[in-house]
């Protein structure tokens, strides 16, 4: 396929995508089983923390997050809810003390994996040896404008340091210049070094920075070169999810690839606007505390 038939072909994806997300509800999501919480809210609730009150956490999974992402602000959780949680600590003045911690609670919790910055994978493989929780990693981290060679080498280094996640950027300069070739050879050849390697790759699109048609064409290309995952933010950029981006990610890659939306999600409302959109996970970065356990 040419770069010019890419092009067309891009095009009429999204025009088709967005005409049919105005009228389209999601697909219902999966619900998991095995989360058996009392109906009950703490005393005192305010209805501010979505994963602290049990009765929410199960509309949130039932509405069909299958990972949550959290900071590193924990208290007791449900291992039905510690499963799908990615926890995550990218700030750059984390330290190892921070991180090490980050580690012992994944541990103690069972959660999915913990996402660390690259320099933090060999600690984070150490710390988690022998338990079953993922390292995950980010590549192109938080701009998405290095070179295709630079993120590759990034990726097959965390590899070998023992990552089995990778959550990669978007190039969103070279999106936003129609160069769609680029972005899919960019995305593709991660995509190509993790799943050698049995890593999954998430693709970060940084939504906030692009309009509904660079955001399908994005979801388009990130399908056509075998990601994973579409995620809709860094944390980083100038603002988070949103359920219409959620809802429109969701059209686009259908029910073959996980969407993740992450980025100023911070209470019950925002939880249940981006599960009924389509999310399948959860990126939490605010503070968010996790369901705790049975009481």
């Amino acid at each position: 396929m040419t770069t010019a038939e890419l092009d067309i072909l891009v095009a009429q994806i999204g025009e088709e995508i967005l005409a049919r997300v105005a009228g389209t509800p999601a697909a219902p999501a999966k619900k998991p089983e095995g989360l058996n919480l009392p109906d009950s809210v703490c005393p005192g609730c305010t209805q501010r923390c979505a994963q602290t009150c049990a009765c929410n956490t199960k509309k949130i999974i039932a509405a069909g997050a299958d990972r949550v992402s959290a900071s590193e602000r924990l208290t007791k959780v449900d291992p039905a809810i510690a499963a799908v949680i990615d926890h995550t600590i990218l700030k750059p003045e984390a330290t190892r003390a921070d991180v090490s911690r980050i580690c012992r609670e994944a541990r103690q919790y069972n959660f999915a994996s913990v996402c660390v910055n690259p320099y933090w994978v060999p600690l984070v493989r150490a710390e988690l040896a022998g338990s079953p929780v993922k390292v995950c990693t980010v590549v192109g981290f938080p701009l998405g404008a290095t070179s295709t060679e630079a993120k590759v080498a990034e990726t097959e280094a965390a590899l070998r340091s023992g990552a089995q996640e990778i959550d990669m950027v978007i190039n969103v300069g070279a999106l936003r210049s129609g160069d769609h070739e680029v972005v899919k050879a960019d995305i593709q050849q991660v995509v190509k070094a993790a799943h050698a390697a049995g890593a999954i790759v998430k693709v970060i699109l940084e939504t906030a920075l692009l309009d509904d048609s660079q955001k399908a064409v994005a979801c388009t290309l990130c399908k056509m070169a075998g990601a994973d995952f579409v995620k809709t933010s860094t944390g980083f950029g100038p603002s988070g999810a949103t359920a219409h981006d959620v809802a429109l990610m969701r059209a686009v890659v259908g029910p073959e690839m996980g969407v993740k939306a992450a980025g100023g999600i911070r209470t019950l409302e925002d939880f249940r606007a981006m599960t009924a959109a389509g999310a399948t996970r959860i990126g939490a970065s605010a503070s968010v505390k996790i369901v705790e356990a049975a009481r």
